[in-house]
């Protein structure tokens, strides 16, 4: 009889563990995983974990080791005994860094030194503040010096005011060694004030040690050259978008082979995000968006042979494939996420085309917990093009009842929604909270090819609003949506689409919510920092009138032409430093609301940008989100 009561309460107890769904609190306990690479023996991955820590509002880093066949991950102090430093030289005789340089005057003490308590900045041109910080001056430089104590760095871009590595997101990444510690390959763009902000023309720099002269690699392309590369056989690799100004063109994987440059998937529809060569030198695998996900892809290269370069798919899957760490043996690691699991480590075999997961950051977490379902839906678009939807249910769904439902508005707006986990927009905790979640792959979306994503450029209020709606009526057919409570929600390009919606929705909607989107598209023009960004999508500047395309963006498609119409409670959320889509635009979409007498919440973080990345801040909106949410839908 004990027994059978202890097998009842075991079972009870289990069923209890798989009925915990995900909480805003649990969703900032979770463990942030970055790899790093393999060690230098080949036996270990070397990654480390950013583990909020709500209560201290900060982060806790750790870095790990761990097998890279599986096994048990043990804790490391010091990672440079363990993992090969890319900064050094391959010789080992030089060093290779960044370090910031003030160059420029910009403070009224640089100007009037004996006004040394002024508290004034004077700028000539634009670039005076980018993403979150104000221009100081102060500009990124690479330097080398001698592996010795007390060496002396030599800057490579020798005083001039131009920044390596790219601000704001640019890293060590920005900068290489060539294999024979001859030179140093960096990513400029060379140009300051206006013409930086209004331009993406980065260029691939060679720095010659020995002569102190500097060789522009890709002086010809006019877009983005990005992540160089070398191949086994020394061929300088990097990714490269063609046409100045525009963020998000097709991007390219291109080889200089012996002066030739080899465009390695230019006949592929569709954008390399990273990129790695065999050990081989035979092929180059790339990650990249598809069908709403993330895959990983190779491309045979055949040199200056007339073999045919082809591209293959060669994993599957509803999931992401994030990044690259290494090879070992016949697998490739990589990290990958889905909506209901932050990153971890795999390894894939390249031969038998299976997965083996390495990291357990949060599998224990995870296996306490009732998972969201994600479902595929291909909706048909009011232009007759098929739209791949992605349908998120609640927990423990039950087809009998009615559920509240949610619009989700990707921001990019040519960004890929695919089966990404967010630490803030994050569907597994939206349907732990009860609601339904539609993620349409609308018109700007990467993976469904280059002319499905150029669409939404010049047509933000366009047949990206027909996309929109279609993928909510048609998921509204089936009879577990309660049609009486959708909302809609979204963040930069989202939260315009929010605005946007607001004004055309003819009453589907009975809640929105918008982050740090944009309202007034002349305003936007006027205050954002990468203009080129605005010159692009927009078509051009609020003052050509002459321009059909561009006035068309500040009246047709300007979400504040049609506030007259709104009448849905709304929440805003705001950033103080977020500069890309400045404070304006929340402030003008929450006072429009407040004077029409709409119920709305203006939510302002006064020191997050674009994002909200302190661990309180971050809980805030989560509960502000979900309060809201409760109070009006």
């Amino acid at each position: 009889m004990k027994k059978i009561l202890l097998i009842t309460l075991i079972i009870m107890s289990l069923n209890t563990m798989a009925q915990n769904v995900m909480s805003p609190e649990l969703l900032w306990k979770l463990g942030r995983i970055t790899a790093l690479g393999i060690s230098n023996d080949g036996k270990n991955i070397v990654y480390k974990v950013n583990t909020p820590k709500a209560e201290e509002n900060k982060s806790e880093t750790k870095f790990y080791t761990l097998p890279v066949n599986g096994g048990v991950a043990t804790e490391v102090k010091d990672t440079k005994t363990v993992l090969k430093d890319k900064n050094n030289s391959p010789d080992g005789k030089y060093l290779v860094y960044d370090d910031e340089v003030k160059i420029d005057k910009i403070f009224g003490k640089d100007f009037y030194p004996e006004l040394e308590k002024s508290n004034v900045q004077v700028y000539n041109g634009l670039d005076y503040r980018h993403w979150d910080k104000w221009n100081e001056g102060k500009f990124n430089h690479v330097f080398y010096k001698e592996n010795k104590e007390k060496s002396v760095g030599i800057d490579l871009l020798n005083g001039e005011n131009f920044d390596s590595p790219q601000k704001p997101f640019g890293g060590d990444e920005d900068y290489i060694w060539s294999p024979d510690s001859k030179s140093i390959l960096y990513v400029c763009k060379k140009k300051s004030g206006t013409a930086y902000a209004t331009s993406t023309n980065t260029n691939i720099y060679e720095y010659n040690l020995a002569t102190g002269k500097t060789l522009n690699r890709t002086e010809e392309n006019l877009g983005y050259d990005t992540n160089p590369a070398f191949s086994p056989s020394g061929d300088l690799t990097w990714l490269q978008m063609k046409r100045d100004g525009y963020e998000a063109d097709k991007n390219d994987i291109i080889v200089d082979f012996k002066g030739t440059k080899i465009n390695l998937t230019a006949n592929w529809d569709g954008s390399v995000n990273d990129f790695k060569w065999s050990l081989d030198g035979k092929k180059v695998y790339f990650i990249a968006p598809i069908d709403g996900t993330k895959q990983l892809f190779e491309v045979n290269f055949p040199g200056l042979t007339k073999i045919a370069i082809t591209v293959k798919q060669i994993t599957n899957g509803d999931f992401d494939v994030d990044h690259f760490v290494g090879f070992s043996g016949d697998n490739i690691i990589l990290t990958r996420t889905d909506m209901n699991h932050a990153a971890e480590i795999f390894s894939f075999d390249l031969k038998k085309k299976s997965w083996k997961q390495l990291s357990n950051v949060n599998t224990e977490t995870y296996k306490s917990l009732a998972l969201s379902k994600t479902e595929r839906r291909y909706v048909t678009t009011t232009d007759g093009k098929k739209m791949l939807v992605w349908v998120i249910l609640p927990p423990n769904f039950d087809a009998s009842k009615k559920y509240p439902t949610l619009l989700y508005c990707q921001g990019g707006p040519q960004s890929a929604l695919t089966q990404f986990y967010s630490f803030r927009w994050n569907f597994q905790l939206m349907a732990a909270n009860g609601y339904i979640v539609v993620a349409p792959n609308r018109r700007g979306m990467q993976g469904h090819g280059v002319e499905w994503n150029e669409q939404i450029s010049k047509d933000w209020g366009g047949q990206v609003m027909d996309d929109y709606l279609s993928s909510i009526d048609d998921v509204s057919k089936e009879s577990y949506v309660d049609k009486s409570r959708l909302g809609c929600v979204g963040a930069s390009y989202g939260g315009y689409s929010v605005f946007y919606l607001a004004g055309i929705h003819n009453n589907r909607f009975k809640t929105f919510i918008a982050h740090d989107g944009v309202f007034n598209t002349q305003s936007m023009y006027g205050t954002t920092e990468e203009v080129f960004f605005n010159q692009w999508d927009f078509g051009g500047a609020y003052w050509e009138k002459d321009n059909a395309v561009a006035q068309k963006t500040y009246t047709k498609f300007n979400p504040a032409s049609f506030v007259e119409k709104w009448n849905t409670p709304i929440l805003i959320f705001q950033g103080g430093i977020d500069f890309r889509v400045p404070i304006g635009q929340g402030q003008e979409a929450f006072q429009a609301a407040q004077l029409r007498g709409i119920k709305s919440r203006f939510v302002y973080f006064p020191e997050e940008n674009h994002w909200v990345l302190k661990p309180q801040n971050a809980l805030v909106w989560q509960r502000e989100f979900y309060k809201w949410l409760k109070e009006t839908l």
